[in-house]
């Protein structure tokens, strides 16, 4: 992988492969991936190869296959195109490559691929791909390549279409619908999901010129099952160029737009839109789509990062780039997978990672987005009540992993094989990794805290923090002998450790939402009586009030020991203690299952990832200083950071608690875990939270902005080799740019839509009224 190929305009914007190795095809499939929140694309190659993964996801669309778990399903490939030189399959395979460039521009969302072919029979031939997903329109998909033979005249036939013969892994999602060719030029494809019965109609046409001349290709139809394609046939002269544009597009019955149309409007829509944009071309669209990217995106959300490394800038544009092509803000109906829409791993599911990891972003990014990603949490409560009801729990407790709107729990139930006994070992999130519930409170909050969207809160924020807190209030169990309430049996977000009791991030965010409730209870009781009345009965808030009341105050929060060490659960700190160094210097992550199984581990101070560290960034006001250092210095040695979740989080408390280089080396590995040198840490997919991680990284951690109990405050501290950072930060409806080097904090509002913005730096209240800067140093 290569990360400095950029310059100019492009300098910083361009991640690139210089050598084709087909072991290691997944790597930048994924990384490489296109999208604009509505479609994913994995970047595999026009020409197939052995082991590669070709996926192309619509958000939303989710199917279940026979008794398996709801998952978005692969449609029918529209990116591929067969190339036959002289009768002869092309494949890097075969002849010898140089000049091999593969790149993705994140400026302008447009993949190309190009190098020089040699084969002895054909001499050299230049090739160039490429390809684009287009933000401007979202159904829209252009292709263009190029073939220069430089020593022969070459006979070239092109098999190009809409291939059906895919799947999600073996799972085949799809009853085949229609072939069609329309005026012997635009093939039409449709296919229905099995289960869900989302229609789904995909368009693609082909063109083709010699020398910037438009020529006509003897060409063939062909139908098969599952496929329709076209034979083009053709020679060429020796350095003569053969341009090959494809313009393809894909709508489905479950697009909003396209709500109402029949089957029969639906592929006359499309129809009609694949015939208008493909009169255009490939530049004039890629240039709108290229052009949707800098108004949309990188004019408005732009970080500067002036550093001693050119990749740090890189890697927030990257991470940047994907946060927006894996998130539908389209639609309230959808969000986030935990692989965005780059690949099949975790099925399209959304988890925790949405609220603690990514919504931040667009909280204080693009607050519209933010407010659809919640949405979606409100559209799904009915899912959450099932939920809650099935294990015998009063309001709603959400999904560990959700899908559509009324699914509930789509966990899978079984997962990869224990290496102690050779069973595939049981998938326990979905049953007790309860936290989930006051992680989507606490993104609630988060955002309206940020925002001061009232509008949401009034018609969904309150009902999803009042009946999350009722279903805590259902699931303490009262400690006869203790007189306590506890919450035993659950995961915490340490997933080594399970069926443990009262985890301390679970029962501290239990309390945190049941408080929070009660606090907007009162006050809507007491100034907004109408409304109150209104969830009232909904919701059955006074009965419902007067429960958490008689709770809320003996629930068991684990409390920091002699040594200020807060135990993670009722048992962490009596467990044994080994030495962990080999796995905290692994190369590839989950190595420390090649020597132990989950009941090991669950029995070992071992930690996947961050646990209490988390609950110290959600919930900062409840500890102190002397504590966060005392649980920091006893919890890392033993967090080995296989999820991607984790190092943002540490990250984040090393630079708070003085660790500057520590941190900066935390942040560095956290770009690394797709950007990275690893060729295999990203087959899957993309991950999504990690990317989030980043931007927390440099914005919450270095550039020390943060919401605490509902206000803001900024106390940056930079790596001893950035120079400058620059960021925008949406507040209470005002758009702040804020500048930081070693000396000052300088922050302008640009909307000035309030009077004065308030933040804390250092302990200290500010207000922002025009400009403020503040001397650092």
């Amino acid at each position: 992988m290569k990360y400095d190929l950029g310059s100019g305009e492009y300098k910083n914007w361009i991640v690139s492969e210089n050598d084709f190795d087909s072991l290691y095809l997944g790597k930048c499939e994924s990384i490489m991936c296109l999208g604009n929140g509505y479609l994913g694309l994995r970047s595999a190659t026009e020409e197939k190869y052995v082991g590669e993964t070709r996926d192309m996801l619509i958000a939303g669309t989710f199917n279940k296959f026979d008794d398996e778990v709801t998952e978005l399903p692969n449609a029918a490939d529209l990116t591929e195109i067969t190339i036959f030189i002289n009768g002869d399959r092309f494949s890097l395979l075969q002849g010898n490559v140089r000049d091999y460039s593969r790149s993705l521009n994140l400026k302008n969302g447009e993949l190309t691929r190009s190098f020089i072919w040699t084969n002895k029979d054909f001499g050299d031939i230049k090739f160039e791909f490429k390809r684009f997903v287009s933000l401007n329109d979202l159904h829209l998909i252009g292709q263009r390549v190029s073939i220069t033979p430089i020593e022969k005249n070459l006979d070239i036939k092109i098999q190009s279409g809409i291939n059906g013969q895919v799947s999600n892994t073996g799972a085949q999602h799809f009853s085949e619908g229609e072939k069609r060719v329309y005026d012997a030029k635009y093939i039409q494809y449709t296919q229905k999901t099995t289960e869900s019965n989302i229609d789904f109609v995909l368009n693609t046409v082909n063109s083709f010129e010699i020398n910037s001349e438009t020529v006509k290709p003897n060409s063939l139809i062909v139908m098969d099952r599952r496929k329709v394609y076209y034979n083009y046939e053709m020679s060429i002269e020796k350095s003569s160029t053969l341009v090959i544009e494809k313009i393809s597009n894909v709508f489905t019955s479950r697009d909003k737009e396209c709500e109402g149309l029949s089957y029969e409007e639906l592929k006359e829509l499309s129809l009609k839109r694949i015939k208008e944009e493909s009169v255009r071309g490939y530049e004039t669209l890629q240039s709108e789509s290229a052009k949707a990217w800098e108004e949309k995106i990188w004019s408005k959300c732009s970080i500067t990062i002036n550093s001693q490394n050119d990749y740090e800038q890189l890697a927030i544009r990257f991470a940047q780039y994907h946060l927006v092509v894996m998130t539908p803000g389209h639609d309230n109906r959808m969000n986030i997978g935990a692989k965005g829409l780059s690949g099949e791993g975790y099925k399209g599911h959304t988890f925790w990672d949405t609220e603690i990891f990514m919504l931040p972003y667009f909280i204080y990014t693009d607050p519209k987005v933010a407010k659809s990603l919640l949405e979606y949490r409100y559209l799904t409560l009915a899912g959450a009540r099932k939920k809650a009801k099935e294990n015998g729990y009063e309001g709603s407790q959400f999904p560990w992993e959700s899908a559509w709107l009324e699914d509930g729990e789509v966990t899978p139930i079984w997962g990869s094989a224990d290496v102690i006994t050779g069973k595939a070992e049981k998938i326990w999130t979905g049953f007790i990794e309860i936290h989930v519930t006051s992680d989507v409170v606490y993104g609630t909050w988060h955002y309206y805290n940020a925002t001061n969207d009232q509008e949401f809160m009034d018609t969904c924020g309150y009902e999803i923090i009042f009946d999350c807190a009722t279903f805590w209030q259902s699931r303490l169990e009262w400690n006869e002998e203790k007189q306590i309430f506890e919450i035993t049996g659950v995961i915490g977000p340490d997933e080594y450790k399970e069926h443990v009791d009262n985890n301390a991030f679970t029962n501290y965010t239990a309390k945190w939402n049941l408080d929070l409730a009660m606090n907007y209870y009162n006050e809507l009781k007491e100034n907004r009586r109408d409304l109150f009345d209104k969830l009232n009965e909904k919701l059955n808030l006074d009965e419902n009030f007067t429960k958490w009341a008689s709770k809320v105050d003996k629930v068991y929060l684990p409390k920091p020991n002699e040594d200020n060490i807060i135990p993670q659960d009722d048992t962490y700190l009596t467990k044994e203690i080994i030495d962990l160094t080999k796995y905290k210097n692994q190369t590839n992550i989950g190595s420390f299952f090649k020597d132990y199984n989950m009941h090991q581990a669950n029995e070992i101070q071992v930690s996947k990832q961050a646990d209490i560290m988390v609950l110290f960034l959600l919930l900062e006001g409840l500890f102190s200083e002397e504590v966060k250092k005392a649980n920091w210095e006893y919890y890392e040695p033993k967090t080995l950071h296989d999820s991607s979740l984790s190092l943002s989080t540490h990250c984040t408390l090393a630079n708070d608690l003085g660790h500057s280089e520590l941190s900066y080396e935390l942040f560095r590995k956290a770009c690394d875990i797709d950007l990275g040198p690893n060729m295999k840490t990203s087959d899957a997919g993309i991950h999504s939270a990690s990317l989030g991680g980043v931007w927390q990284c440099i914005v919450n951690g270095f550039g020390g902005v943060r919401m605490i109990d509902g206000n803001l405050r900024i106390n940056p501290c930079l790596p001893k080799t950035w120079n400058k950072l620059e960021l925008p930060l949406h507040w209470h409806g005002d758009l702040l740019n804020i500048s930081i080097t070693s000396e000052e904090l300088n922050i302008v509002n640009t909307t000035n839509n309030n009077e004065e913005i308030r933040f804390i730096h250092k302990g200290n209240e500010c207000k922002l009224t025009n400009s403020i800067t503040i001397k650092l140093a």
